[in-house]
């Protein structure tokens, strides 16, 4: 059987709550390691979709806060 890296699966992506990078609640920066760009790309694209959308933005941050799960990434365990 072929044990190389490429033979293994590849790991499944989660998302997450990340408060360790966090500046509010951690959405944006557990969406950044999902989606694996950097934390101001998509802060900035929450802050401009707020911009047209408050009322909905705010919901689906809210929304996103209370159904994430959190993880510790510097620690790597989930709380």
């Amino acid at each position: 059987m072929d044990r190389t890296p490429e033979s293994f699966p590849p790991a499944r992506r989660r998302l997450y709550l990340d408060k360790d990078n966090g500046w509010l609640l951690g959405v944006c920066a557990g969406l950044a390691n999902y989606l694996r760009v950097d934390c101001a790309v998509v802060r900035v694209a929450v802050f401009i979709a707020t911009l047209f959308m408050p009322k909905m933005m705010i919901a689906a941050y809210l929304v996103a806060w209370l159904i994430l799960d959190e993880r510790n990434f510097l620690r790597g365990n989930s709380s």
